[in-house]
């Protein structure tokens, strides 16, 4: 790793970084003796703004009582940015109001309807608060034309918003709409299903403005502009998003030799997530053993080489979540070093007794009973469990002895003794 790249504790630092050659998509891999994972997608974005061109804007001419629009066009940029407009070099802006508009979005100034005071020179302003920075747009002259004046007419709505939108919970939503016309037009807002507004919600000077959105917040909302012409109308509807959370993740799982493996995550989000699957930091397939649906992974007749580290990812637009686990397959020779048998158990004669053998072994071992020599066969007193243990019932004198359990896998072969005495 170079000195412009530099691992600290386990963080990316980037010394004097640069836009060309560092901006896109970061992920960590962390890599040990049991695998490999990945961390979630960390994306680098510089916050920029250019200079607008020199070139010079071209002369709007209206008519007095026309409405007019004048273009900003923003320079190349990232990060958010806010507009306003300079009128004949003017320290103030253009201030909003009923007849003015300054959209947040295009940076466009409107004016419903032009008046005599509006002739001279406009400046667009363009300013990005992340890097304290702020541009000035070429001149754009604004005149009268000579051929008379506007005649009254109905608004025409010039600032629409999207017809669907998408919000998370949480967030604060603004729509603006703002419309030409002669008089100048009012605008009101309304919900399309004629539920009243939230008291919570804002509109002034063309913004609806919705604070703390909710999913009570969903819904059609319209626009309306009207003057003594006539009504223009502009709707949308506003939904929620929310972003993946895990309702089930997945655990460290140690399983046998030959065992199926059967993981299960599932998340919540809107749109609902999809799900893909990682072992070490690779993306897992549906083949012959490996089966992926949706959320579920199952891989069957396990082998040693499917252990490792796994990752369940759930992802939608807005993000994407993690869940990891371990996987283990063990192979090994029965062992009963963790769970011995007893040395000596006491029954009396009529009794009954059980007799555990429970061998550590990976793949799962056969297992058989004997008594002294004799191998034994269940009956009508004499039963192997589904557990391996022996069960015995209506106990005699002559089943007292030394009895074992043979344990026996591909790897290798365990016994494990222990002595019944019948009093």
């Amino acid at each position: 790793m170079s000195y412009h790249y530099r691992l600290v504790g386990g963080s990316l630092a980037i010394n004097n970084p640069r836009k060309k050659q560092d901006i896109g998509t970061y992920q960590c891999l962390v890599t040990n003796s049991f695998g490999t994972i990945l961390s979630r997608k960390a994306k680098l974005q510089f916050a920029y703004l250019e200079n607008f061109e020199t070139k010079a804007r071209s002369t709007v001419s209206v008519r007095e009582g026309q409405g007019v629009v004048l273009f900003c066009v923003p320079p190349p940029h990232y990060g958010d940015l806010s507009y306003a407009w300079i009128f004949n070099n003017s320290p103030l802006y253009v201030q909003e109001d009923d007849r003015r508009f300054v959209s947040q979005e295009t940076g466009n100034l409107y004016i419903a309807k032009v008046e005599a005071s509006d002739v001279g020179i406009y400046t667009c302003v363009v300013s990005n608060k992340e890097i304290k920075r702020s541009v000035q747009g070429p001149p754009t002259p604004l005149v009268l034309r000579s051929d008379g004046v506007m005649g009254e007419y109905e608004p025409k709505i010039e600032v629409r918003f999207p017809e669907t939108m998408q919000a998370a919970k949480g967030t604060s939503i603004q729509l603006e709409c703002f419309a030409l016309g002669n008089p100048v037009p009012s605008i009101t807002w309304k919900r399309s299903d004629g539920i009243p507004l939230a008291r919570k919600i804002n509109t002034s000077k063309g913004i609806l403005e919705i604070p703390d959105f909710q999913q009570e917040d969903e819904a059609s909302y319209e626009c309306i502009a009207r003057n003594v012409q006539g009504r223009d109308v502009a709707r949308g509807q506003l939904f929620t998003y929310a972003v993946p959370e895990w309702n089930k993740t997945i655990e460290n799982a140690q399983l046998s030799l030959y065992e199926t493996l059967v993981w299960e995550c599932e998340a919540t989000g809107h749109p609902k997530p999809s799900y893909s699957w990682f072992k070490n930091g690779k993306p897992l397939i549906s083949e012959e053993r490996i089966q992926i649906e949706n959320g579920t992974l199952t891989i069957s007749m396990l082998n040693v080489l499917d252990s490792g580290l796994y990752q369940c990812v759930a992802e939608n637009k807005y993000d994407s979540i993690y869940s990891n686990a371990e996987l283990r397959v063990m192979a090994s020779a029965p062992d009963f070093s963790k769970h011995p048998m007893k040395k000596t158990s006491v029954v009396h004669v009529g009794g009954e007794i059980t007799i555990g053998c429970k061998p550590n072994a990976s793949p799962r071992a056969v297992i058989s009973w004997k008594k002294g020599t004799e191998t034994l066969q269940q009956g009508k007193r004499i039963f192997i469990l589904e557990d391996n243990s022996l069960k015995i019932y209506n106990i005699s004198k002559s089943d007292a002895g030394v009895y074992s359990c043979i344990a026996m896998n591909q790897f290798g072969v365990a016994r494990n003794s222990g002595n019944l005495i019948v009093k």
